[in-house]
């Protein structure tokens, strides 16, 4: 998966990257921006991607396409699909693209939609991730975990980056008894959960 990484994808990769980092500096529009995650948060989605159960793989919130290209990794790897959803058309056309000259587009379907109208219509979820508008986590994430395989995985960004936007989503995960969830320090923050069997739920050590 990454040894190596195909260079095609690596250098547009690098690509994403460069041009990430210019729009912050040159001060282009949020709405405007890739807004993607930073490459250790990349391998990061991959690897926990790689590890899930099977099952259909979800993002919500393409923008450029660049974590994509990462769980797209894990997709060639594991013979797997990420569905990935957006609501900006635009932003859909680049992630198109992207794909198109990583050579992924086997591994890969982009839905121009809102993910909380396509998601009810899933099941069998078996690896999430979540970023996209932080006042829309809590409805996607209702919307994920009744549909996700026991052991299925999902990964919500910026947990430190924009902590106060989503501390009560973080808190109401981490009460949640279908879950195991994690707060993890990585970057911008990350909160991993995994789904519980029925078996699991309430179950005495032993």
């Amino acid at each position: 998966m990454f040894h190596p990484i195909p260079e095609r994808i690596l250098n547009l990769m690098k690509q994403m990257e460069r041009q990430d980092a210019a729009e912050r500096l040159d001060g282009t529009p949020r709405s405007r921006r890739l807004r993607q995650v930073t490459p250790e948060t990349g391998r990061y989605l991959a690897l926990q991607a790689a590890m899930a159960p099977r099952g259909k793989w979800v993002e919500v919130g393409t923008s450029g396409g660049y974590s994509t290209l990462w769980l797209a990794l894990a997709a060639m790897e594991t013979d797997q699909k990420v569905i990935t959803y957006d609501v900006d058309p635009a932003k859909i056309e680049i992630a198109r693209e992207t794909f198109r000259q990583a050579g992924v587009e086997s591994w890969v379907e982009p839905v121009c939609a809102d993910a909380r109208q396509q998601l009810p219509a899933l099941e069998g979820i078996s690896f999430c991730f979540i970023d996209t508008e932080k006042e829309l986590y809590l409805d996607c994430y209702e919307l994920v975990i009744p549909r996700m395989v026991p052991g299925g995985i999902l990964v919500a960004d910026n947990t430190i980056s924009h902590y106060e936007e989503l501390a009560s989503f973080i808190d109401h995960v981490m009460q949640d008894e279908r879950v195991d969830a994690l707060a993890v320090t990585i970057e911008k923050g990350v909160l991993l959960c995994r789904k519980r069997g029925k078996e699991e739920k309430n179950a005495p050590f032993r």
